[in-house]
């Protein structure tokens, strides 16, 4: 069996969606700013980590490949 919804009227609905939104708490701009340097920071870490990850495997192919 299905499970019915009860239908609201898109008034209802529309009332609703106002008070959900009202509930949102949005990011002050110094936290909007610090979260944007976290990201930027640990994605420079994450390059610089994944550059040696690729740069250390290529090394290992292209030994493996002159001994062929």
């Amino acid at each position: 069996m299905e499970d019915k919804k009860s239908k609201v009227s898109p008034g209802e609905f529309f009332n609703q969606v106002k008070v959900e939104a009202r509930k949102v708490v949005w990011p002050s701009r110094q936290e909007t700013i610090q979260t944007g340097i976290f990201v930027g920071i640990l994605m420079l870490i994450l390059a610089i980590f994944f550059l040696g990850v690729d740069s250390l495997f290529g090394y290992i192919v292209r030994t493996l490949l002159s001994l062929a």
